[in-house]
């Protein structure tokens, strides 16, 4: 299929707050005990979000898969330049129309409670994710059925073709846990997988030190390259750098500004691409704030923004500014809209006027120690000088994204990758998009996406453009820039960036040679 996007992530920059010490007793470890390469010993990974539940059908996408690769196996993998390979699956196909998804499974996985893996157990787990309440339950939206025809044999039916399922079946949507951890009601807290590590609980802190060690049974050795795994969730961007510089932790996403520091004390970098970061309005309709129903109101608050400057002041430069949601690499993808809203007071002024539209306020959710001062600061005053007052109100890290999908606030900022037309649209746009709470629909917005998900490549193509330049034009959001991810990692220890990713995967970490 033309728009096979080969990963799907979110760069979810939330979490819960953590204190760390110049003494913290779990600091990160050489991958052997006498520091030289090779395979064992810890690896600690400094992380920006908190696990709210182990239950792999609450399972998110971007900086939240860390915490399920080590416990639970997903059913595709995918290799850090977004390729498929086979997990749990062994081999898939799709019938001639792509209607019906047929998986080959491993024979030979026990969950680590001794439950046999089979298709029975691929069949619960994903009715229990597509018919859930979890963050991602839409994105299996086009499934009907699942069916498990033998042991080894899952058909997954769906209602119209889904270009992506390939995808969410190596992401959140794949990971399988225990039938009968399942029944006993307790995978929030106590995760049970087939996956390369178990979760120590003597060893875990919540909201301060997850700690996974080598299941010995598991049955491919290569994905254990550490004894052990500890996640510490880190709120703070200053102590997340403080943390990887002073030994704490092996590897770390920083920020641009902790950058300098991280690169002056001899650690390795890893520059990529991943997300776009704006303004998402949520309330297009104007159930929440009347204005935003208009356009030109829309269309005003993207010409107030001054992107470059904040992405001097926020992003150091490392970055690039731009007014579309889809990025380089797509097929939707069009130059000329890179520049659709460039700074201009007096026009967003002039637009706001011909709305009939006074001054008024807008009441947007920040957290505090992630979101940057300069950030909120500038976004504030940005919009105060076309007379439009911001209302910052603070959430906790670990609400941020359920305050967002659940329709709490009209608009946002928000962070996200910038993957495949149609992941895209269903992450943003559709009615039933994750980040669409308020299900806003548009008939011509409507027929594109069918086009994307159904048409022919060229038609596949022509409509990702189309939806794209009809999005800008009509301000659905008001993208600032493509940030640079920022990765640090210490002299013990390697990776591997994963494309349309924030974070690594766990398996793409291994001793530095």
């Amino acid at each position: 299929m033309k728009f096979r996007s080969r990963v799907t992530a979110v760069a979810l920059l939330t979490a819960a707050a953590i204190t760390l010490t110049a003494c913290s007793g779990s600091g990160a470890q050489p991958a052997s005990s006498d520091g030289s390469a090779g395979t064992g010993g810890t690896l600690t990974i400094g992380a920006f979000v908190d696990v709210k539940s182990f239950d792999p059908a609450q399972a998110h996408i971007g900086h939240y898969v860390q915490y399920y690769q080590p416990v639970y196996d997903s059913l595709l993998r995918r290799e850090p330049d977004g390729t498929l390979v086979p997990m749990l699956a062994t081999a898939w196909e799709y019938n001639s129309d792509n209607t019906e998804l047929t998986l080959t499974l491993r024979d030979d996985v026990t969950f680590t409670d001794g439950t046999t893996l089979d298709a029975e157990a691929v069949k619960v787990n994903l009715d229990r994710f597509r018919t859930g309440n979890g963050p991602d339950a839409s994105t299996l939206a086009q499934v009907s059925d699942v069916a498990a025809t033998d042991a080894t044999t899952v058909v997954i039916t769906l209602k119209a073709q889904d270009p992506a399922l390939l995808d969410y079946l190596g992401n959140a949507d794949g990971f399988i846990a225990s039938p009968a951890a399942i029944e006993g009601g307790k995978l929030a807290t106590d995760p049970v997988g087939s996956g390369p590590y178990t979760l120590d609980k003597s060893k875990t802190v919540a909201a301060s030190t997850y700690t996974f060690v080598k299941n010995p049974d598991y049955w491919d050795p290569s994905l254990q390259v550490y004894d052990t795994i500890v996640l510490k969730p880190i709120l703070d961007t200053t102590a997340m750098s403080n943390a990887i510089i002073s030994g704490q932790i092996n590897a770390a996403l920083l920020t641009a500004k902790t950058q300098p520091q991280a690169k002056g004390a001899g650690l390795t970098e890893y520059n990529y691409p991943t997300d776009w970061q704006g303004l998402l309005f949520f309330d297009r309709d104007g159930t929440m704030v009347p204005e935003l129903a208009d356009v030109k109101v829309r269309q005003a608050i993207n010409y107030a923004i001054d992107k470059e400057t904040l992405l001097a002041q926020v992003g150091k430069g490392l970055g690039t500014a731009t007014s579309q949601p889809f990025g380089k690499g797509t097929d939707a993808f069009d130059e000329s809209l890179e520049s659709a809203y460039p700074y201009d007071v007096e026009k967003a002024k002039a637009l706001l006027s011909e709305a009939g539209v006074g001054e008024f306020s807008i009441t947007m959710p920040t957290v505090s120690g992630f979101f940057d001062p300069a950030l909120t600061a500038g976004i504030g005053q940005n919009l105060a000088d076309v007379g439009i007052t911001v209302n910052w109100e603070n959430v906790a890290g670990s609400d941020f994204i359920s305050s967002l999908v659940q329709g709490k606030y009209a608009a946002s900022w928000f962070s996200l990758f910038q993957g495949s037309p149609w992941v895209a649209v269903n992450q943003i746009i559709a009615p039933e998009a994750t980040y669409n709470p308020f299900h806003t629909t548009d008939a011509k917005v409507d027929t594109l996406i069918t086009a994307i998900q159904t048409g022919s490549a060229d038609e596949q193509k022509t409509a990702a453009q189309e939806i794209n330049k009809y999005i800008v034009e009509q301000a659905w959001f008001a993208p600032f820039y493509r940030p640079d991810q920022i990765f640090f990692t210490d002299k013990n220890t390697t990776t591997e960036p994963q494309l349309q990713q924030a974070v690594p995967s766990i398996y793409s970490y291994a001793p530095a040679q």
